[in-house]
């Protein structure tokens, strides 16, 4: 049959069903509904005292089937507002941490209202290896366009179901491809994820209480901001002598470009440059975990912020995009069956992911005076403030973008544990990070949190640190 390219493609039901008037007029009566319900979630406010009994059983039934208390005695009501989270006991939290990562555009954005609207009327709901829709196509190229924009040259993006997978797969890929190759170079104080083998990359010896070894995994030091040279002449010279050691053994190296769990210590080109370059020579092949930093700094990947992206073999991303992933250079394409998945996300995952990625673009997030560095400098400057008005109180700050950090007190894990408890209480979500010091980190929606939402962080930081005193 011969084709005519000029000629419409016929609509199909699919495409007749998003494109019919009623549904849009049901988006914007949902928007509006949305809109009236929460328009009182705008500040921070204490819970309603006849609530209390029935949210504090609710979180001891929750105890007791997940086999242990949760973090927080947080349980959602189902709304927010931005930055902004409403939870069942009716309290009202300025939420900076997200779900560590998680809520790219903060809580009941109508982007992603109306994005999950559209996934809802699809036939799939978890796309996967045997169902997919073209949703999966558009995330795939999106991240591989977003990721080669400055020179790296990654040509396949696997979607996984979570950032922990998407790790697994990118050792698997590269340990197929440098096979007999079997030992990893990471990070100290990197943090991979908590399967078994990842647990042998994560440096927390607690997270491998009675778990096998399953790799052999040689740490290198991080780089210390105190001692620019030193440290990046220590982690050379250890690269160096582990190079020696374990001739032709080393799969790859492993990267977080900023340690997430690890306390936010960014690194810096020239640290990074004296390992990936001796690493390229010795066919080592570079993997870059962006589960946490996607999104985070002044472009959407960290290797492109620190001009890493020549060394770019592997990526992983996740948590902001809804939807997790590897992305590899076309020369490591697997030549067996090692990479499959039943489920890769759901439909709405990836609807949500795109409208998350469509924002954050448009809202100029990136670059060297984009969003997240202007937040940044005014976050940063508010807790250097404060670290000098509080000495031996808090210090810091630490961190990169939207990724910030400060040590309260003498950076016990005590310490930040108390403090993290009462901003809770005071109306702040924040998370530990890291360990002597252990830090307090915030990942603040990019692309929605204004400086408006920073001083009510900030105040009350001041305030907890006053009750400290």
């Amino acid at each position: 049959m011969t084709s005519h390219p000029h000629h419409a493609i016929p609509l199909g039901a699919a495409d007749r069903l998003r494109s019919d008037p009623r549904l849009a007029e049901a988006k914007r009566l949902l928007q509006e509904v949305l809109d009236d319900h929460t328009a009182h979630i705008d500040s921070v406010r204490g819970p309603d005292p006849d609530r209390q009994e029935s949210y504090s059983e609710l979180l001891d039934r929750l105890g007791k089937a997940r086999g242990g208390a949760p973090y927080f005695r947080y349980l959602a009501s189902g709304l927010g507002r931005g930055p902004m989270v409403e939870l069942a006991d009716g309290s009202i939290k300025l939420d900076f941490i997200g779900g560590i990562g998680v809520y790219g555009l903060g809580h009941s954005h109508p982007r992603i209202l109306d994005a999950t609207i559209d996934a809802a009327l699809e036939d799939t709901v978890m796309q996967g290896n045997l169902q997919q829709g073209p949703m999966t196509v558009a995330m795939c190229e999106r991240l591989l366009r977003m990721a080669n924009a400055h020179g790296a040259a990654l040509g396949h993006c696997l979607i996984s179901t979570s950032g922990a997978m998407a790790n697994e797969n990118a050792l698997k890929i590269a340990f197929h491809n440098r096979h007999p190759a079997s030992r990893v170079l990471a990070i100290d104080n990197c943090f991979a994820g908590r399967s078994i083998a990842l647990a042998q990359l994560t440096d927390r010896p607690a997270y491998r209480a009675g778990i096998p070894t399953a790799l052999a995994v040689d740490h290198l030091p991080m780089f210390h901001p105190a001692r620019p040279k030193e440290s990046v002449e220590q982690a050379s010279r250890s690269l160096r002598k582990l190079l020696d050691r374990f001739p032709g053994q080393y799969a790859t190296l492993w990267m977080e470009l900023v340690a997430g769990e690890g306390g936010y210590y960014p690194g810096t080109e020239d640290y990074f440059h004296a390992l990936v370059e001796p690493c390229r020579e010795h066919g080592i092949l570079i993997i870059f975990d962006e589960v946490q930093t996607f999104s985070r700094l002044s472009q959407p990947f960290a290797f492109q912020h620190f001009q890493l992206d020549e060394f770019a073999d592997i990526v992983t991303i996740g948590k902001i995009t809804q939807v997790c992933a590897t992305l590899y250079r076309s020369s490591l394409q697997p030549k067996g069956p090692v990479l499959s998945q039943t489920f890769t996300a759901s439909s709405s995952a990836f609807a949500s992911g795109l409208a998350t990625l469509d924002h954050l673009q448009e809202s100029e997030c990136f670059g060297p005076d984009g969003w997240n560095m202007q937040r940044h400098r005014y976050f940063a400057g508010k807790l250097q403030s404060l670290s000098q008005k509080y000495p031996g109180k808090i210090s810091g700050p630490y961190g990169e973008g939207m990724m910030i950090a400060f040590t309260p007190g003498n950076g016990s894990a005590e310490a930040a544990k108390t403090m993290v408890e009462k901003m809770f209480h005071a109306g702040l979500m924040s998370f530990v990070a890291g360990s002597e010091p252990t830090r307090i980190r915030f990942l603040p929606p990019p692309g929605i949190t204004t400086l408006a939402h920073i001083d009510i962080a900030c105040d009350i930081i001041e305030k907890v640190l006053r009750e400290l005193s």
